[in-house]
C-alpha cells in the first residue's frame, strides 16, 4: 500500500490504533443518535425492548432483577434503553412505546424464541398476538442472539429490529457509540473488495508449527455485509454492534482448529461442508468425545453456514457479538443460516435445541493458541491476501482508503 493511500485513512485506521484498538477514542454513547442512524425514519414508530431470564415472570415483576446480582446485559437494557427512551429519547425520535418484556432464556444462539413473554407485572403474553403485531421496532438485548428467529418473524409481521446480546459497558462505550454511517461505508468498501469471490483459503498455524488449511468454496456469490443500518420500512433485523462481511459457503474441505469452552484444543476435519470429526490436540478427551457424539447423532450441527470477516477497529469486549467485528479477525459458523440467506433451517436438525447458529471466532484474545497466518481470496485469475497474522492485508487497507 502506497504512502499516498495511507495518508487518506482516518485516524482510527492508523497503525498504532490497529495494533492496539483499546487506544482508539470513542464518543460518548448516545441512544438517540444510534437509533436515529440505524432506523431512520423513526417518526411515529412504536418501540419495545426484549430480554431474557431463567424465570422471566419473577425477574420482570417490578423489575426485580435490578436489585439482584448479575444480569449485566438486562440491566444495561433497562438503564440505557428503557430509561433512555422514557427520559427524552421518545420525544427526540418521535417514537412511542418503550415497554420492556422478557422471555425464558433459550440457552442457544439463534434458537427460536418461546411463544410466551412477560411484561413488567409478570403477566404472560403472546409474542405473535401481543408483541410482533404491535411494535414497529423491536430491540432484543439479552443473553443469546435472537437475530435468526426475529428475522423470520419480521417477514411475517413487518417490523424492524436489532439484536444486541451480551451488551456490556465496553460495547456500550465503543461498538454502540460509533457513527454507523462510517461503519456502513467501511463494510461496503471491504465487501466490494471481496465481492463475487470464488473461494477463500485460511491457513491456521498451531503452536507446534503445524499448518492447517481450510478451503471454502463461495461460487462467485454476492458478498453480504452486516453494517448496522436498518432504514426505511422494509422488515429487517440488524446485528449490533455491526461491521462484518460474510458469505454462506457452498462447500468446504480441509481442517481448522477449535478451542472449546473448557480450554480443550482440537482439530476439526471438514469434508463436503460438514465437520466430520474432532481430534484432540490437548486438554480433555471427554470434551472431544462429546462433540463427536453430537456430530454423529445430529450431523447438521457440523454443517458450515457462514464465513465472516470483521471490518471495524474496536477493543476486545469478550463478547463475540463485538469481537467478531474486529478488523483482522475471521469466523466460521456451524448450524442454521436461513437468516443469512442460506438453506439450513431449524427443521433440518434432529433436535430443536441443536438448531443453533454457533460462531467460531479466531482472534488473538479468543484463540491465542492458533494464529491465522494467512487468508487468501481467489476470484477468477485474481488472488489476494486478506489477513496476515491477525492483521488486515495491504489489499484490504487499500480498499478502506479508496474513495476517501
Amino acid at each position: 500500500m502506497s504512502a499516498e493511500s495511507v495518508s487518506v485513512l482516518p485516524g482510527y485506521l492508523a497503525e498504532e490504533i490497529l495494533l492496539s484498538p483499546e487506544k482508539r477514542e470513542f464518543p460518548e454513547f448516545n441512544l438517540v443518535k444510534l437509533l436515529r442512524t440505524v432506523f431512520d425514519p423513526t417518526e411515529g414508530c412504536r418501540i419495545c425492548i426484549l430480554t431474557d431470564f431463567d424465570d422471566p415472570a419473577e425477574r420482570m415483576k417490578g423489575y426485580a432483577f435490578l436489585e439482584e446480582e448479575g444480569h449485566e446485559a438486562q440491566k444495561n437494557a433497562y438503564r440505557y434503553f428503557y430509561e433512555g427512551l422514557r427520559d427524552g429519547g421518545h420525544e427526540a425520535l418521535g417514537t412511542s412505546g418503550g415497554e420492556m418484556f422478557a422471555h425464558r432464556c433459550t440457552y442457544g444462539s439463534n434458537l427460536d424464541l418461546p411463544e410466551e413473554v412477560f411484561d413488567a407485572e409478570g403477566k404472560a403474553l403472546s409474542f405473535d398476538r401481543d408483541i410482533y403485531p404491535r411494535y414497529d421496532i423491536i430491540l432484543h438485548i439479552g443473553t443469546f442472539s435472537a437475530t435468526a428467529p426475529l428475522t423470520a418473524k419480521c417477514k411475517v409481521f413487518g417490523f424492524r429490529g436489532a439484536t444486541m446480546h451480551g451488551m456490556n459497558d465496553v460495547i456500550l462505550n465503543s461498538g454502540l457509540a460509533v457513527d454507523y454511517e462510517e461503519v456502513s461505508a467501511d463494510a461496503e468498501r471491504i465487501r466490494m473488495a471481496m465481492n463475487k469471490a470464488d473461494s477463500v483459503e485460511i491457513d491456521f498455524e498451531l503452536e507446534d508449527g503445524r499448518i492447517l488449511t481450510a478451503r471454502l468454496e463461495l461460487g462467485g456469490q454476492e458478498a453480504q455485509k452486516s453494517h448496522g443500518l436498518c432504514r426505511g420500512k422494509t422488515p429487517d433485523v440488524a446485528n449490533l454492534p455491526a461491521g462484518e462481511v460474510y458469505f454462506v459457503p457452498r462447500d468446504a474441505n480441509g481442517q481448522f482448529p477449535m478451542k472449546y469452552e473448557d480450554g480443550t484444543l482440537g482439530v476439526l476435519d471438514v469434508v463436503d461442508r460438514d465437520v466430520k470429526r474432532s481430534t484432540l490436540i490437548e486438554g480433555n478427551q471427554a470434551t472431544i468425545d462429546a462433540h463427536n457424539a453430537r456430530l454423529q447423532d445430529d450431523p447438521m450441527t457440523g454443517t458450515l453456514g457462514e464465513l465472516g470477516f470483521g471490518t471495524q477497529v474496536l477493543p476486545v469486549s469478550y463478547q463475540d457479538i463485538q469481537d467478531e467485528k474486529v478488523l483482522g479477525t475471521c469466523h466460521l459458523a456451524t448450524g442454521r443460516d436461513d437468516h443469512l440467506g442460506g438453506d439450513i433451517v431449524p427443521e433440518m436438525f434432529k433436535k430443536h435445541e441443536n438448531s443453533t447458529h454457533d460462531d467460531i471466532l479466531f482472534a488473538p484474545h479468543k484463540t491465542p493458541n492458533f494464529n491465522v497466518k494467512e487468508v487468501r481470496m481467489k476470484r477468477g485469475d485474481q488472488e489476494e491476501v486478506i489477513i496476515e497474522n491477525f492483521r488486515p492485508s495491504r489489499y484490504i487497507m487499500a480498499a478502506l482508503a479508496a474513495g476517501r
